[in-house]
């Protein structure tokens, strides 16, 4: 069993809320209403998350999500510590996020949650493009499956028994 490195005792975590939205269950007695945040946690350097809380009040909700987030930290490999090493996609649910590196200078060509989720990951130079549901929590958690699934030329090199100028031509 792979234990998951902590992240949240670093103190140059961003936050940022992508959605905040009512919630209502209905009871014997009425309708119970409750909030539900959705958090994207990240330092600008590989370092994203994702995370999701529920409460009674809105500054809780929002608590219990960036605690999820960051519970839920990845690292991605950046090239040049701007962009990925390739392109990838992502799924969740009905929502699917396929990203692209790009030249530098081009900048973060996203919208929504995704360009939220590739800014706080550190993420200069990107193109990416969402298809299907336009669901926020569902295309932040696509686009970081997407980044989850992206392998640095040693990896592929390694796996593929070859060295890495073979791999990069």
């Amino acid at each position: 069993m792979q234990r998951k490195k902590d992240f949240s005792k670093d103190k140059a975590l961003e936050e940022l809320v992508i959605e905040i939205k009512s919630v209502v269950k209905v009871n014997k007695g009425g309708r119970q209403r409750r909030f539900s945040a959705t958090v994207v946690v990240g330092d600008r350097k590989g370092l994203v998350g994702i995370g999701t809380g529920k409460a009674n009040e809105v500054p809780d909700a929002i608590k219990k999500a960036i605690q999820d987030a960051n519970k839920n930290m990845i690292k991605i490999p950046l090239i040049d510590g701007r962009t990925v090493a390739h392109e990838a996609i992502g799924t969740s649910g009905a929502a699917r996020v396929i990203i692209k590196p790009a030249a530098a200078g081009t900048g973060v060509i996203a919208g929504g949650s995704v360009r939220a989720v590739l800014e706080l990951a550190g993420v200069r130079d990107i193109v990416s493009k969402s298809l299907g549901a336009r669901t926020k929590l569902n295309m932040a958690t696509a686009a970081i499956n997407a980044l989850k699934s992206i392998k640095t030329p040693e990896e592929v090199a390694r796996l593929r028994g070859k060295s890495v100028e073979e791999i990069l031509g």
